[in-house]
């Protein structure tokens, strides 16, 4: 960051525009963790599963391909070991397999089970109607603004935080 950067906002501030999306970021992820969302999700989805764990069942649902433990750690934004800890728990429970990679025998892939795939699709459901139940007053056109434009959103702040990790 540069010391330009750092200082506070003056009156022709070139990013004035973004004060006012800082403070509603911040509580977007005060209410979700406070309001422990993705535990409520889980509690009304019959689901005994900590974040990390659904974390990788929605990665792997949401693929609709098997992974490598590196290919999950990617997609959720952290390191490898954290993946196989969980992996390797939810193999104990019955909810995800690891199957031979066909392209190289020496690498196995990760799949969801029935009751994993089960497991993932009672939450999402959990999770969707929470949010269609918040914006169930928001016309179309709206929800679809929010979408694409989150979805921007999060592709650029994940590519910047990439580049200055390889920078790094």
């Amino acid at each position: 960051m540069t010391p330009e950067a750092a200082e506070p906002a003056g009156p022709d501030d070139p990013h004035d525009d973004l004060l006012t999306v800082l403070p509603r970021l911040t509580q977007l992820s005060a209410a979700f963790n406070k309001g422990r969302l993705t535990e409520r999700a889980a509690e009304a989805a019959g689901l005994a599963l900590d974040r990390p764990a659904m974390g990788v069942l929605v990665t792997l649902r949401t693929a609709d391909q098997p992974l490598r433990i590196g290919e999950i750690a990617d997609r959720m934004q952290v390191v490898g070991p954290h993946v196989t800890r969980q992996v390797q728990a939810l193999e104990k429970r019955g909810l995800v397999r690891r199957v031979a990679d066909p392209h190289d025998r020496r690498a196995s892939l990760i799949e969801p089970t029935g009751d994993g795939l089960d497991a993932a699709n009672r939450y999402m459901t959990s999770l969707l109607g929470w949010f269609a139940e918040a914006l169930a007053d928001w016309p179309p056109q709206d929800r679809e603004d929010l979408t694409r434009l989150l979805t921007r959103l999060a592709d650029d702040v994940t590519a910047r935080l990439a580049r200055l990790d390889a920078e790094d």
